[in-house]
């Protein structure tokens, strides 16, 4: 049996210290993105990782997930494959024969989460409509010059690497992707 740690913070430039301070892990797991999703490199290791008779520890709901439908999937698969998940925060343990109220209780903290992230997302939807109002905001500059732009397109199209390019640009593979669309 392994206690497996996981932790998130949103970037990274966040300190995720807080998290687990104090909790004996035999294996620890951590994220500075967005838990928007799933789709967090850690997250997918942990969950490949842990086995059967495993306790899976996470600080808090809202850093395993911020979304109900994917946090009590999570939960859900877990217990199934016989994994304990406790949550730290809320001294919510589960394992798959859960009361109905543990059941209720994930649900409800789970929406909370979910409620708070929309929360966020309106408050910075809001503040750049009054930015833009006031034209404070112009949006995010462009990473490339039209010259670099022109350039990647050209070698992109005599087919060098997507991953190489990036690399030297210093910019994701997403905006090669996009710019030699």
């Amino acid at each position: 049996m392994s206690v497996v740690g996981y932790k998130r913070v949103s970037s990274i430039d966040q300190n995720t210290d807080r998290q687990l301070e104090g909790v004996e892990l035999d294996k620890l797991f951590v994220d500075k993105v967005s838990g928007k999703d799933t789709n967090r490199p850690q997250l997918t290791t942990a969950l490949d990782y842990v086995r059967e008779g495993d306790v899976f520890v996470v600080h808090s709901m809202d850093r395993l997930a911020r979304n109900l439908e994917d946090l009590r999937r999570i939960v859900r698969e877990l217990t199934g494959n016989g994994v304990t998940v406790k949550f730290v925060k809320e001294s919510l343990t589960f394992t798959g024969n859960d009361s109905p109220m543990n059941t209720m209780l994930l649900s409800m903290l789970g929406a909370v989460a979910e409620f708070e992230r929309s929360m966020i997302l309106e408050r910075q939807r809001e503040g750049i409509a009054i930015a833009k109002a006031k034209g404070k905001y112009k949006g995010g500059k462009p990473k490339l010059s039209e010259e670099q732009v022109n350039e990647l397109k050209s070698r992109r199209a005599n087919g060098e690497s997507p991953s190489a390019l990036a690399k030297e640009y210093g910019v994701s593979r997403a905006t090669v992707y996009n710019v030699t669309k």
